[in-house]
């Protein structure tokens, strides 16, 4: 994950999470959090949400499909997932999002940040749209772009409850 440029931050250096073995950048929801906190400005804010969605991992053109499109979206928005085992044996959902509109693939990259990569159980137990009620993002989307990220959770969620079931 590359990390976000922060245009109207006073902070030269945001907090950041790296894996030492992969040199890779983490991002957390409370990296996240922490970065909304040092934008004042509503203008900033989605300049940082933009930013957060160039930082997806690429979905390949054949996961550009109709199975994976998200129904209920203004924007072209597709999901498409992979399960792992964690060493506890459960189901792990990996996720690679992509939409035609810059300001919900950073909507993605937050809902990704939320559940890629975490047991199917945790995905049923985090309420995104808490968080970002939390963010203020739920005031200020439109409310198609709310109805977006809704689908988009319903279908996260879908996924990590199949998934369960076909683990039982």
């Amino acid at each position: 994950m590359r990390v976000p440029a922060f245009a109207g931050t006073t902070s030269s250096n945001p907090k950041l999470n790296v894996d030492q073995t992969s040199l890779t950048i983490i991002m957390t929801i409370d990296d996240i959090r922490d970065n909304f906190a040092l934008l004042d400005e509503w203008d900033d804010r989605y300049r940082y949400v933009i930013e957060l969605g160039r930082t997806l991992e690429p979905l390949p053109d054949a996961e550009h499909s109709a199975a994976n499109k998200v129904n209920g979206c203004a924007s072209q928005v597709w999901l498409s997932r992979s399960v792992s085992h964690g060493t506890d044996g459960n189901p792990v959902l990996h996720f690679v999002g992509d939409s035609d509109a810059h300001i919900v693939r950073g909507l993605i990259a937050i809902l990704l940040t939320l559940y890629s990569d975490k047991s199917a159980r945790d995905i049923l137990g985090t309420d995104a749209l808490k968080v970002f009620a939390e963010l203020g993002l739920s005031e200020h989307l439109t409310p198609q772009r709310s109805n977006g990220v809704r689908a988009m959770v319903e279908r996260i969620r879908r996924d990590a409850s199949e998934t369960l079931a076909a683990a039982s």
